[in-house]
């Protein structure tokens, strides 16, 4: 989903960028690996924005990147209403606390595991897939930025033994990912050994992230999306929620041996 003030202004300065490089739409096709008709479909607004479309554009017309960063705006602000105020938060956080009882938190997901999540469901096209795809590995970002916020996960042990033998390989990348991040100084990933039985995180997955403000927001996913909370009795539910799951989880040099046996044990 683009925000479609944003994709037109993606296309004019397309097609204007292309005029000033005086290349006709088949002359710039073949720079870029389209045919002319498809570059014609893309200015006209008749064919979705692609990435890698607007990856070689921005080489061949040496833009600095400008079209792939309006791509990114347009995504963004294609986001669902419920779904930007957290991603507001989430890029301005100091602070990010995740549980998630059932899958790899989305900052920490490889790109084939979050590829092969977002495909279960059998109603999106495979562009809407690389589409969501590139939104979430973009969002990772905020790990890698100049001042990253402190990142503290924890998951459950049967998240990271989910793995049938066609799914194995992708495991094992997805599980060595989690170690290697784990050995960054703002990131920390606790593990919830499988012999604790119940907890009260069970009950759902929640994000916090704490502003600079000092402030704290959580984030609720479900199956049809997610709700922010910044109701001030919720958020200290979810606060006091975090404490308990997190006081369930191994330490972080524990939680790394644990990843580090599950690899070995598919090894």
């Amino acid at each position: 989903m683009e925000s479609e003030p944003t994709a037109e202004l993606i296309r004019a300065q397309l097609r204007r960028l292309r005029l000033k490089a005086e290349l006709s739409q088949e002359e710039f096709g073949k720079l870029v690996h389209f045919s002319g008709s498809q570059v014609s479909a893309v200015e006209l607004g008749q064919r979705p924005l692609d990435r890698f479309f607007l990856k070689r554009a921005d080489e061949v017309l040496g833009t600095g990147g400008l079209l792939t960063s309006l791509l990114k705006l347009a995504e963004r602000d294609g986001q669902p209403s419920w779904f930007r105020p957290w991603l507001e938060a989430e890029r301005q956080a100091q602070q990010l606390r995740c549980y998630q009882p059932s899958l790899i938190p989305g900052l920490l997901q490889t790109e084939n595991y979050a590829r092969a999540m977002i495909r279960t469901d059998d109603m999106l096209s495979e562009d809407e897939v690389e589409r969501r795809l590139a939104v979430r590995m973009d969002r990772q970002s905020v790990l890698t930025q100049q001042s990253p916020p402190k990142f503290v996960a924890v998951i459950e042990e049967a998240v990271l033994r989910r793995a049938d033998e066609g799914f194995r390989g992708l495991m094992m990348q997805q599980v060595a990912h989690l170690v290697d991040s784990s050995e960054r100084s703002h990131v920390s990933v606790h593990v919830i050994p499988a012999e604790i039985s119940l907890h009260i995180g069970l009950t759902g997955p929640f994000t916090l992230a704490r502003g600079s403000d000092g402030g704290w927001v959580g984030y609720l996913e479900n199956q049809l999306g997610g709700t922010v909370i910044d109701n001030d009795d919720d958020v200290a539910i979810l606060l006091s929620r975090w404490e308990s799951v997190r006081s369930e989880a191994l330490s972080h040099r524990q939680s790394i041996e644990l990843m580090k046996d599950v690899i070995t044990s598919w090894s």
